[in-house]
């Protein structure tokens, strides 16, 4: 069997400073007779010498476009605009499956290349349950934020915490009013999240899951101070939230989290906004009067860098050690095939998934 070369590139972006895998996972993976290269990296959380000591090779950041065609990209977010052609099988989050905004260019991309997209959204079991996920920490997260923001405590802009520092802030202090929050999505890894940085903050959240959004009651949903969506819809539902749910004159609604951020696509259950927020700017008015702030940033696990990373890798080192053409693996790559034959740029036999 041919030697498994991991690459774990720099993110451009400069608020992810997570990793999908940490330090003490990629001594596991060489250990195990993974060669795996490291590129530098001013933000990330895990400094680069770490993976150095762990017995990786290191590389500048950016140099994966020029690595061994048969290295393996390994990295989260967003890919840099260049180059046209990518060569290389990558593991990210993609985004690219349900016609967000430039997906079809990301995935003509990879077409021109012949290289290939392994989604790690789609890393599933063989019951559609995801492998390795952020979850947990992007709703803890968003509902931190959301209590932040009810009680007038959200400074901008955000940066990196721990969290028992973030659990501080969340604790009740004398003056803060009390409030309702309600979570979609409750019995996910993402609403799991939020319930427990509810309760931190000591709110106990209304809980709805499928059961509640099959027949959903938007009078109640209004009720509420603060909601926070954590449901990732598949397939097309009735939306959460519209236009004129907003100007409803019996809202209550204050301050609304989205974690899913799944802006842009047809199967966005809030079409009530078109952007993220960020953290520079993390909270951003949709209606004056009543007013209702908007919390909508799409890597807020990044927020605690070292746990979740920690969580994710730990998930993650597994399913890296039986990297192949089967299983978990085999169906990203399935599912990448569908995508492209969708959008018809047409897929080969070439080893990436698409004809070399």
């Amino acid at each position: 069997m041919t030697e498994l070369h991991l690459w774990l590139r720099h993110e451009v972006r400069s608020t992810e400073r997570r990793t999908p895998v940490v330090p003490s996972d990629a001594r596991r993976l060489v250990d195990s007779g993974v060669r795996v290269t490291v590129e530098e990296s001013p933000q990330r959380i895990f400094p680069v010498e770490e993976y150095e000591a762990a017995g990786c090779d290191v590389a500048p950041a950016g140099s994966w476009v020029s690595a061994p065609r048969d290295a393996v990209v390994l990295g989260l977010k967003e890919l840099p605009d260049g180059p046209g052609e990518l060569t290389h099988r990558h593991i990210f989050f993609g985004h690219a499956y349900k016609r967000q905004p430039g997906a079809a260019d990301l995935l003509r991309r990879f077409a021109a290349g012949g290289g290939a997209l392994y989604d790690l959204e789609y890393l599933v079991d063989d019951t559609g349950r995801r492998l390795a996920a952020f979850g947990f920490w992007a709703g803890y997260l968003g509902a931190a934020l959301a209590v932040l923001q009810q009680r007038g405590r959200l400074a901008a802009p955000l940066t990196p915490t721990a969290k028992d520092e973030l659990d501080a802030t969340l604790r009740p202090a004398a003056g803060d009013k009390e409030f309702t929050a309600l979570v979609i999505g409750a019995l996910g890894r993402s609403g799991r999240g939020a319930r427990v940085a509810f309760q931190t903050a000591g709110v106990e959240p209304t809980c709805w899951d499928l059961a509640e959004t099959r027949d959903l009651d938007r009078r109640a949903l209004l009720g509420h101070d603060v909601m926070v969506n954590a449901v990732l819809a598949t397939s097309p539902v009735p939306p959460f939230l519209r236009e004129q749910d907003l100007d409803d004159p019996a809202r209550r609604l204050r301050t609304l989290c989205d974690v899913t951020c799944d802006v842009g696509s047809p199967l966005n259950v809030l079409p009530v906004y078109d952007r993220t927020t960020d953290w520079d700017d993390p909270a951003r008015r949709l209606r004056e009067e009543p007013p209702l702030d908007l919390i909508a940033i799409d890597n807020l696990p990044s927020l605690l860098p070292s746990e979740s990373s920690a969580d994710f890798s730990a998930a993650l080192l597994p399913q890296l050690l039986e990297f192949g053409v089967g299983g978990p693996w085999g169906r990203c790559l399935d599912r990448f095939r569908l995508a492209c034959r969708e959008l018809g740029v047409g897929t080969g036999s070439g080893e990436g998934g698409l004809s070399r």
